[in-house]
């Protein structure tokens, strides 16, 4: 099972039993594990991961699962994590190699539908969300 298919499971799960939790990542490690990064408006409690982790109880069956809050260097998946976090500093790494690099740390300076853009040390850049493999706000 891929990460995006099990995130998407785990969303529509936690949409029904936990609306107020935001689903930030999920990344299969080594096929065995399942880590899931939560936000919620008042913050990821422990109690509010003990609550997601006995939601997934059909997951726990599949997988170790470990969830957690996304910390000071949360990952950015979707447009919306970009516009949140518009003016402070991300990592962004890239499928491909794109003018001989694929990581590109800056600030983040404009938010579209269809891309992010950085002011990193090699210049502004543009990236397409395809294009990207993961990307997270870096402390300052």
């Amino acid at each position: 099972m891929t990460s995006a298919t099990l995130q998407h499971e785990i969303e529509t799960r936690l949409a029904e039993r936990e609306p107020d939790v935001e689903v930030l990542l999920v990344e299969v490690v080594g096929g065995g594990m399942a880590r899931v990064f939560i936000d919620h408006p008042e913050g990821a409690s422990l109690e509010v991961c003990e609550r997601v982790t006995k939601a997934l109880a059909d997951v726990r069956e599949r997988f170790a699962l470990e969830v957690s809050s996304p910390g000071l260097e949360r990952p950015l998946t979707k447009p919306d994590h970009f516009r949140r976090y518009m003016g402070r500093r991300a990592r962004v790494r890239t499928r491909e190699p794109r003018e001989g690099r694929r990581s590109f740390t800056g600030q983040l300076v404009g938010v579209t539908d269809r891309e992010v853009t950085i002011a990193a040390d090699s210049g502004v850049i543009a990236i397409a969300y395809e294009e990207i493999n993961c990307s997270n706000l870096v402390e300052e």
